[in-house]
């Protein structure tokens, strides 16, 4: 199996384009797994065979289809796997395809030097545990006994990180997949620097993914921050949600707390981007109950909105303080 792993190196805070881009990958591959804000998985077993040309050349003709029709550059990394495909895209640049050769040898050459974090799936936290121990390295933590990692870690994780690190992937290509996350912005038409506007902003961000999670069922279990500044650096900041929602007060309220833990003064924002994470289906996603009539009246009345938004389009009813 051949993969490759494209990021597409999109305008920040710019994410229309990616379901063409997608669509894109869909001409050459049956199998595309999109990787929401910025990438997609390829399985390009059968179009090497369709078209005749290996993954190194199928990949200039997407890079160069992509900067032609909608202008935009791409980093293409490409392995026997969806993880190796993902670790040689870390090193690629742009016009250039990073490969990973699929005999054994080629790919132990190519971990052996690895940090541990490059591994899919290593956070920061499990990369800490190993470095203390002198686990810093792919070829080091392949060294080691898979019993000592799962003490290290735990069985599930040290099992997988023995695999990794000798480079058994067993993932594969998921065509189809459900998004897992789903993303708003709002661009101001100069650099802003009024909190209340940011607030605004805010406030039409998290009401907007409220009502598109409950318009498809679902809810999210983390949301993602994103402040764009006039000297077009970025700021971002997450946070975990008490519990799976799709809640717009929830949501806006989660917004509120990282905007306002950043501790902005007069600082001249171009744009805000809020990404709701975690997605799942709404069905088996528990809600404490809190015995609050005003959050239950908050509800019911969010339900009305999205049936009258349903029938009459998105801006029927809007919250009272983006009327104006």
């Amino acid at each position: 199996m051949t993969t490759l792993y494209v990021r597409f190196l999109l305008p920040p805070m710019y994410e229309a384009v990616l379901p063409q881009l997608i669509a894109l990958l869909g001409e050459f591959s049956p199998t595309v797994e999109a990787l929401p804000p910025d990438a997609a998985l390829v399985d390009l077993g059968g179009a090497v065979r369709y078209f005749g040309r290996d993954a190194v050349e199928l990949a200039a003709v997407i890079r160069v289809r992509a900067l032609a029709l909608y202008g935009v550059e791409c980093v293409i990394g490409a392995g026997p796997g969806p993880m190796l495909a993902r670790m040689a895209a870390r090193t690629a640049s742009p016009g250039v395809t990073r490969v990973v050769p699929g005999d054994p040898g080629a790919v132990a050459e190519f971990l052996a030097e690895q940090p541990v974090a490059a591994l899919p799936g290593v956070g920061a936290a499990t990369a800490r545990t190993l470095c203390e121990y002198g686990l810093d390295t792919v070829d080091r933590v392949a060294a080691a006994p898979q019993g000592t990692l799962q003490r290290l870690t735990t069985a599930r994780i040290g099992r997988e990180l023995h695999e990794k690190a000798r480079g058994v992937d067993r993932t594969r290509v998921t065509p189809n997949a459900a998004t897992r996350s789903t993303a708003a912005e709002r661009p101001f038409p100069r650099d802003e620097l009024d909190p209340y506007r940011h607030r605004r902003a805010l406030l039409s961000l998290a009401d907007e993914l409220g009502a598109r999670l409950r318009d498809g069922k679902q809810v999210c279990r983390s949301l993602t921050l994103t402040v764009r500044y006039a000297d077009r650096s970025t700021t971002t900041r997450s946070r975990t949600l008490p519990e799976p929602t799709a809640h717009t007060t929830a949501l806006s309220t989660a917004a509120y707390r990282m905007y306002e833990a950043l501790g902005l003064q007069r600082a001249r924002v171009r744009a805000l981007g809020l990404r709701a994470e975690g997605l799942r289906p709404v069905e088996g996603s528990a809600r404490q109950l809190t015995f609050d009539p005003a959050d239950e009246k908050a509800r019911a009345l969010e339900a009305v909105a999205d049936r009258a938004r349903a029938r009459f389009g998105p801006g029927a009813i809007v919250p009272g303080r983006l009327a104006a």
